[in-house]
């Protein structure tokens, strides 16, 4: 399928969906929103223990070398602001 097919297709199926939304009512459509939702909800795909193990460490991995960077700035800041404006020695 080439790349023009398929965004004809897709244009089709817009248009297609868009003479669906004036066809139904306000209930129809409501209908046709938690269809969709239960389709969309079908797709996702859970993570096994490894994976939600593996997840967990990498985001806390992540947020504490974040937070040893932000501290690390804030005591160079704060030393820069202190030398600059109160007079004292850095460090």
């Amino acid at each position: 399928m080439t790349v023009d097919e398929e965004w004809e297709g897709r244009v089709a199926e817009t248009s297609a969906a868009a003479e669906d939304t004036r066809k139904l009512g306000l209930f129809g459509r409501i209908l046709r929103f938690f269809r969709e939702i239960v389709a969309e909800l079908k797709k996702v795909v859970t993570p096994t223990r490894k994976e939600l193990v593996n997840y967990t460490l990498v985001v806390l991995a992540f947020v504490v070398i974040m937070m040893l960077l932000i501290t690390g700035l804030d005591f160079v800041f704060g030393q820069l602001a202190g030398w600059v404006f109160a007079g004292t020695t850095p460090f």
